[in-house]
This record gives C-alpha cells, sequence and structure tokens, in this order.
C-alpha cells in the first residue's frame, strides 16, 4: 500500500475502540469499513462485504507484533483476544487489562487504556504501509535468542535458614513428581468448565480419567470435592474464605501428584461474575495448607511417628487470587509468601514450588524472592530476603 492510500490513524483507532466496546465475538455486528479494507486481501469477497476472521487475524498480528510484555498482554485481554477470554464482557476485559498495570479500571480507562489502543491502531497503520517499520519492540540484530528457562532455583532465607523455592514458568498440567498443588477455588468450591484456562480448570481437566478415545470417564477431583462439601458445607453454603479442601489428584497421580489442596479465597460478588479476594484470605488460606500437610504426615510428623509411607514433602503455589480475584501479581505473590516465609522461618522441611505461566510474572517472582528492585505496590515489610543469584536446578531433578 502506498503511503498516499495509508489509512487514517483516527479512524483506525476509533473502529478498534469499537471493536474493544464489543469484543471479537461480536465482530458480526459491527460495521469496520477501514479494518476490513486493510484486513481484505485483493479478489476477497464481494465490495462492502464484512471479512469477520480476516479482520481478526489482522487484528492478532498487530497485537503479536507489538513486542510482547504488558503492552501486548493489555492489549490481548482489551480485546478478547487472550486465551479464554473471547467471550468476557467489556468490563471484565478491562478490569484484567488494568490489573497488567497494576492500577485501578478507572485510572486505566483514563490512562493507559488510551496508550495501548493508540499503539495498537499505530501497529495497524504501520502494517499497512507494507512493514517498512520494525515492528513496536523488535529485537535489533544480534544473536539467536534463547528460550527463557522454564524452571530457576532461587536460594533464599527465612529466619536463619536457607532453603531453594523451584520457580515453574508453565502451565499447571505439567507438573511432575510434586506431593501437593494448591489450587484457588471460590468459599462454594464450585470448580470452573474444564474447558477453561484457570489453573483449577487445568487441573479438573487433567485430573480426569478418560477413555483411549479422550472421553470422560470420571471427573475425579469434581466428585472428590463434591462429596467434601457434601460433608462439612451441606446445601451449598459457603465456606469460610481461607478453608482448604483436600481431594486426590486423580489421573495426575500418574505424574507424580498426591494430592490437591483447594483453597477457597474468592467471595462471590451478588448478582455479578465478578469475585472479591483480599490478602490476608491468600495469608490464610496458604497457612492452612502447611497446617494439613503437618496433621497428614509432613516430614516431621512422619520421622515422630516412623509412619513407612513416603512423606509430603512438596508443595506447588500458583498466585492465588491474581486471576479474575483482582489481586496484582505482588499482592497475591506477598500474601502467600507471609505464609511461606513463616512455616520456613520455624525450619520446616518443605520442598516449595511457585508456579506462574508468563515470563514477565516470573521475573517478577524471582525479583521479588531476591530482593531487588521490589515494587512500590509489595506490602510494608513483606519479602525481607537476601539477592543471591539464580542458580541451576540439580541434574536428574524432576520438575
Amino acid at each position: 500500500m502506498s503511503l498516499t492510500q495509508l489509512p487514517d490513524y483516527g479512524a483506525v483507532l476509533a473502529e478498534v475502540r469499537e471493536v474493544r466496546r464489543a469484543g471479537i465475538v461480536r465482530l458480526r455486528e459491527l460495521r469496520l469499513p477501514v479494518l476490513t479494507g486493510m484486513s481484505a486481501g485483493p479478489g476477497e469477497g464481494s465490495p462492502g462485504e464484512p471479512h469477520f476472521p480476516a479482520v481478526e487475524r489482522l487484528l492478532r498480528s498487530a497485537v503479536a507484533a507489538m513486542g510482547g510484555g504488558t503492552l501486548q498482554e493489555a492489549a490481548e485481554y482489551s480485546l478478547g483476544l487472550a486465551r479464554g477470554t473471547r467471550d468476557w464482557p467489556p468490563a471484565d476485559r478491562r478490569r484484567r487489562a488494568a490489573q497488567v498495570y497494576g492500577v485501578s479500571v478507572e485510572r486505566f480507562r483514563k490512562h493507559q487504556e488510551l496508550m495501548v489502543l493508540g499503539q495498537l491502531a499505530e501497529q495497524l497503520v504501520r502494517g499497512a504501509a507494507g512493514g517498512e517499520d520494525e515492528p513496536a519492540g523488535a529485537a535489533p540484530p544480534g544473536p539467536a535468542r534463547r528460550l527463557a528457562p522454564s524452571h530457576r532455583r532461587i536460594e533464599v532465607t527465612a529466619g536463619g535458614y536457607t532453603h531453594h523455592v523451584t520457580l515453574h514458568v508453565h502451565g499447571v498440567d505439567l507438573l511432575r513428581d510434586i506431593d501437593v498443588i494448591v489450587s484457588p477455588s471460590n468459599t462454594h468450591f464450585a470448580l470452573p468448565e474444564p474447558y477453561k484456562s484457570s489453573v483449577a480448570a487445568s487441573l479438573r481437566r487433567a485430573g480426569a480419567h478418560r477413555d483411549p478415545a479422550g472421553r470422560l470417564v470420571e471427573d475425579r477431583i469434581r466428585d472428590e470435592l463434591r462429596s467434601w462439601t457434601d460433608r462439612f458445607a451441606p446445601g451449598a453454603l459457603p465456606v469460610a474464605p481461607g478453608t482448604v479442601a483436600v481431594t486426590g489428584a486423580g489421573a495426575l497421580t500418574h505424574q507424580g501428584i498426591r494430592r490437591i489442596h483447594h483453597a477457597a479465597v474468592a467471595v462471590p460478588r451478588p448478582g455479578t461474575n465478578d469475585y472479591d479476594v483480599l490478602p490476608d484470605d491468600v495469608t490464610r488460606a496458604v497457612t492452612r495448607v502447611f497446617a494439613l500437610l503437618a496433621e497428614s504426615g509432613g516430614p516431621k510428623a512422619r520421622a515422630a511417628q516412623e509412619m513407612p509411607e513416603e512423606p509430603l514433602r512438596s508443595v506447588c503455589l500458583p498466585l492465588l487470587g491474581a486471576g479474575r480475584g483482582g489481586l496484582t501479581p505482588t499482592e497475591s505473590f506477598s500474601a502467600l509468601w507471609a505464609a511461606v516465609e513463616a512455616e520456613l522461618a520455624r525450619g520446616g522441611g518443605w520442598d516449595i514450588h511457585i508456579l506462574v505461566r508468563r515470563t514477565e510474572r516470573a521475573a517478577l517472582v524471582a525479583e521479588l524472592l531476591t530482593g531487588v528492585g521490589v515494587p512500590a505496590d509489595a506490602s510494608p515489610g513483606a519479602l525481607p530476603l537476601a539477592a543471591p543469584p539464580l542458580v541451576a536446578p540439580p541434574a536428574g531433578r524432576p520438575s
């Protein structure tokens, strides 16, 4: 496309904002002449006919060219392009995008959202020019880029004791040989549908037993959690925030997972699809996880009772409440680490694992653990750790 044929930036931005309001699922209902013209190839369709798949591909390509980081992530959530957000209402998408920057929804609407959508419009116009400019955030020429590590072992000190924390950067269903995985839940212990992308949904999906054709035979984790609620919270009554329910791991036992601890940290907001999560409830839930581990036979209990069964030693914690719960990643980690650090300071012999899915969050958690440049929104007095270097996992250690 020649420079004289480039679409008007203001017109592109106006249509991008219209897509943000409606979402990807409603592209068919929108009149988007500029984006449609930019997305339709020569000879495609008839004049004036919307090209819904092509417009979505155009938007996805432009977002992917934004160079990663918070800018791209916020754009994905704003338009509903992030995995699992396609059908989210606009208010939920805006709130989730605001969490990427750790600001209130109102501040995001007035400031960061304008920047994000403006940069997306700029990228669309740049792409229409034939890719003459470098994509936003493109790396300068140099050595080939390498994949970020999916596992890191970080040395920390708590109460005079030295421990190692393993940081995982992948989906929860890829975990191996960890005794207990903590799964975030709401106070009704209602599991999300297994096709969704949350930690709880992924565990439910991975823990289900299926036949050779992939058809569901037994929804083991859901069934065991339902038995727990029938016993301890009959009549669909909510439990207190911070309550933890223990189930087996279903099919995940084949991966060396032994227990799932469901932590009730999200309180449903009546009349909405939203939840409220308080940092204190996250701390209370993680504290309860360690108490249950000790009761069921942690390292010290097993040693004292000389029980033959292999003790429960390792536990993996995601960032509880940092999804739709509304906590920023820093708030979530500070809340859960308060409980972890207290347990380690007592000399607890636990093997601690932290799970995130994105490299940006992994970098944040590593920074918080090593005590380098703790962000301003961290809890006062949280994370009083030394700053040791990252070390590689020992050879042969299972993940």
